[in-house]
């Protein structure tokens, strides 16, 4: 899904490989997204082949606590559905971000 937000351009998309669901995001990850980041979530999360629902944060540049909290609450939504979260591709200023959260104690961070 595409979204333009002030000319910046968001693309949130989910996809199922083998045993693991990739939930891909680019540009901005902030509270504006939480509607598209559910809705690439929900059906990885209701598909019974899914064990691992991996978040790429490799082409996001920019993340808010509204963004952890959906992180957290997929990681809520995950334990449930007896599936695990891991973050990969992460670098930069959201590596920063995750560490001063100390999120690394909650995802493995890959």
């Amino acid at each position: 899904m595409k979204i333009l937000d002030g000319g910046a351009l968001m693309l949130v998309h989910g996809k199922v490989e083998g045993d693991k669901g990739i939930i891909s995001l680019s540009g901005r990850f902030d509270f504006n997204r939480h509607r598209e980041f559910r809705g690439a979530c929900d059906p990885l999360l209701e598909n019974k082949d899914v064990d691992v629902l991996q978040v790429d944060l490799g082409q996001v540049d920019y993340m808010d606590s509204s963004a952890l909290g959906m992180l957290l609450m997929l990681r809520d939504k995950a334990l449930a559905a007896r599936k695990t979260v891991e973050l990969i591709n992460v670098r930069g200023a959201v590596r920063q971000v995750l560490e001063i959260a100390n999120f690394g104690k909650l995802f493995p961070i890959l």
